[in-house]
């Protein structure tokens, strides 16, 4: 039986013996606990040096990183190079430790879709612990914080950024440790105060906190379940009560840079002890190469441990909104007030606004999608009405956008979508997705699915067709603008819904290669297409206009009682004065979507309580899906895009919860009324 000694510089009250089998050899650990004193530590390497098979330094590194310049660092050194002149091997665990904590971080980022860190807010208790951690994490999010300032020095701030904490850890900490008198000001109460507010709002505020093993209970013992919910630690060599402590106080994801290779959780100088005695790893040059190469073919892989027992991830977005018109902007508290003492100011109020910078309007939380997969978000507010984005041009309303974008990543979203922009600024999408800090989508994609899917629905209420095979729409559909981008996207989309559609387009050789492309990939569908729409306008059970153009060929007063008409434009080419001479025929604008999850929760964007509008569900859908992508931008979307992000709703359960017209979203009892005008109007012909 081979034996290994553990002496550590951590507290006695931990230590413990066990026997294990590693690689089919019988191991005897023993750990010894020093509680920092290092002459104790010096006599004991005397003591066990020709007895034990291998010595283990545990929390060496801990005490290097926090002690002071002065005479522990020169005594901690003399005790780690008489280790390396004894006789029986002696590790501290550096090898392992610093081949751990990067190695566990590529891991987990690849293995969860390679995002999976991707614009985190992660919070340090000490960066100077956590050198590697910061380093590889620096690769994958700029919104790094460290606390070492004030948990060392009694500065009530914070540290941003891996440069940052460089330029802290020089000279300027060496400094700090030499102001005379320091201790009086930073130990007093008011400071240690702020010191606690400071570092409290940054914990609440992070989404990742990286905890030392050293000190782990002192770190995190002041702060409580609203503090810690659902976050990510990031720690080393968790015992079975630590599991259970972050579980008490709401942690949903631990990630253990230690890899657990026995049935006790060792640290990583006992592991690489373990690894030199069952390799036979010899003292002396070349030994750490040898090591390193052990290491590399065993895949020692970290721990991830969800405390509750389910996996949990939590992918981020922001959406960014505007007011459509000056009556939304009447949701801000003070400018509703304002208007209702000055009524003829909403004009200049409109025009200031749009100057305004962006802001969080909203925090959106409880989106879970069927696979177990959670979101959360901002929504963003920009103060300018599509009137004022067309006053001033598409950089004025770029610029704010590229703002929103920088806000949003400095909140940590992982994706950003953007709302409708009118059709004259069909172009600014690209403009800012290629110039943002995060990936956008327009959510135009399933804007036009959702519109579908909503008239598809309305045919089934309104109850004046029938069913083929429980599925297929005994009835016709029109589509104005059939060879347009987003003509051609529903006219595919039809075709798997009705038994007959019409394909209306100024270009002959356009609308026949279109026909032949849907006749392919739905044989049994019956087309038919034609340069006019005014011929069959009556026959129609759907009518869907997709183009600015259909306002001249589209009379509503044509089509038959209880027809649908889709209107995907914007603005719409329907007013509300039109649409009441047909109270018997239905408009519709688009569907808005209820998100998974019972317990939505947001500010009101004028719809019911878990329910959004299109553009919006497509950035959660994707944020959902971990799909951090440019996705839809662009005036025009592609069929593929649509296709794809309406199989994505489904999967992770977005479902159709409203029709919205002209005029807002229509009730049960709107449409039972349209339906029984309709029927009326059908028996008096």
């Amino acid at each position: 039986m081979k034996h290994i000694i553990q002496i550590s510089l951590g507290p006695s009250l931990d230590d413990n013996e066990f026997e294990t089998e590693f690689l089919k050899q019988p191991f005897h650990v023993r750990r010894v606990g020093t509680d920092g004193d290092l002459e104790k530590a010096t006599d004991l390497l005397l003591k066990w040096n020709k007895k034990a098979d291998a010595i283990a330094l545990g929390g060496i590194r801990s005490a290097r990183s926090l002690a002071a310049k002065g005479t522990f660092n020169r005594e901690l050194a003399r005790l780690l190079e008489l280790g390396s002149k004894l006789d029986t091997p002696v590790t501290s665990g550096d090898m392992l430790r610093l081949v751990g904590h990067e190695w566990s971080l590529r891991h987990i980022q690849f293995k969860f879709g390679s995002n999976y860190f991707n614009n985190a807010r992660v919070f340090f208790f000490s960066g100077r612990s956590s050198r590697t951690i910061a380093a590889v994490m620096a690769e994958y999010s700029d919104n790094l914080t460290f606390a070492d300032a004030a948990c060392e020095n009694g500065i009530p701030r914070l540290i941003d950024g891996l440069k940052g904490l460089e330029r802290y850890s020089g000279r300027l900490r060496n400094l700090l440790d030499g102001v005379p008198g320091k201790s009086m000001l930073t130990d007093s109460e008011p400071v240690r105060s702020m010191i606690d507010h400071v570092v409290r709002q940054a914990v609440q505020k992070s989404h990742i906190l990286v905890v030392p093993h050293h000190r782990f209970f002192k770190y995190l013992d002041p702060y409580t379940v609203e503090d810690l919910n659902a976050k990510t630690v990031i720690t080393s060599t968790v015992y079975d009560d630590r599991i259970d402590y972050l579980k008490d106080k709401g942690v949903d994801v631990i990630i253990d840079t230690t890899p657990k290779l026995l049935n006790n959780v060792v640290g990583v100088s006992v592991l690489e002890a373990m690894l030199r005695i069952a390799f036979d790893v010899p003292k002396g040059e070349g030994s750490d190469d040898e090591l390193l190469e052990i290491i590399s073919n065993m895949q020692m892989q970290p721990r991830v441990i969800f405390p509750s027992g389910t996996p949990k991830r939590v992918n981020r977005f922001a959406y960014v909104i505007h007011p459509p018109s000056q009556e939304y902007l009447k949701k801000l508290k003070p400018i509703e007030v304002l208007s209702d003492l000055v009524p003829g100011m909403m004009n200049t109020v409109e025009k200031v606004m749009a100057y305004s910078p962006p802001f969080v309007y909203s925090t959106v939380s409880g989106i879970r999608s069927e696979t177990g997969v959670e979101a959360e978000g901002w929504l963003i507010a920009l103060g300018v009405t599509p009137e004022q984005m067309q006053a001033h041009g598409p950089d004025f309303t770029t610029k704010r956008i590229l703002e929103a974008a920088r806000i949003a990543k400095k909140m940590g979203a992982q994706i950003m979508g953007i709302g409708l922009l009118p059709k004259a600024m069909k172009d600014t999408s690209l403009d800012v997705a290629k110039h943002a800090v995060l990936p956008i989508t327009t959510g135009n994609s399933y804007f036009a699915s959702s519109a579908l899917w909503a008239g598809a629905e309305a045919v089934r209420k309104l109850g004046m067709t029938r069913l083929k095979n429980g599925k297929l729409l005994r009835a016709k559909t029109m589509v104005i603008g059939a060879t347009g981008a987003v003509g051609v996207i529903c006219s595919h989309l039809l075709a798997k819904a009705f038994e007959e559609v019409h394909l209306v387009g100024r270009n002959i050789a356009k609308l026949l290669a279109l026909q032949e492309a849907i006749q392919k990939e739905v044989p049994s569908i019956k087309l038919n297409v034609s340069t006019r729409a005014d011929t069959k306008l009556g026959e129609m059970d759907m009518i869907v206009a997709t183009s600015s153009g259909a306002r001249d060929v589209l009379d509503i007063m044509q089509v038959k009682p209880g027809c649908v008409i889709i209107d995907i434009n914007l603005p719409s080419i329907f007013t509300k004065d039109v649409v009441a001479k047909r109270p018997d025929v239905l408009v519709i604008r688009g569907g808005e979507i209820r998100l998974p999850g019972d317990h939505v929760e947001m500010r009101d964007i004028g719809l019911p309580p878990g329910v959004v509008y299109a553009g919006l569900a497509e950035t959660i859908t994707l944020a959902l899906e971990g799909r951090f992508e440019v996705f839809t931008v662009g005036a025009s979307p592609q069929w593929d895009k649509v296709r794809e992000i309406y199989g994505l709703g489904l999967k992770h359960g977005m479902q159709l919860a409203a029709i919205s017209g002209v005029d807002g979203i229509y009730s049960e009892e709107e449409i039972a009324r349209v339906k029984e005008l309709a029927v009326k109007a059908r028996n008096r012909t």
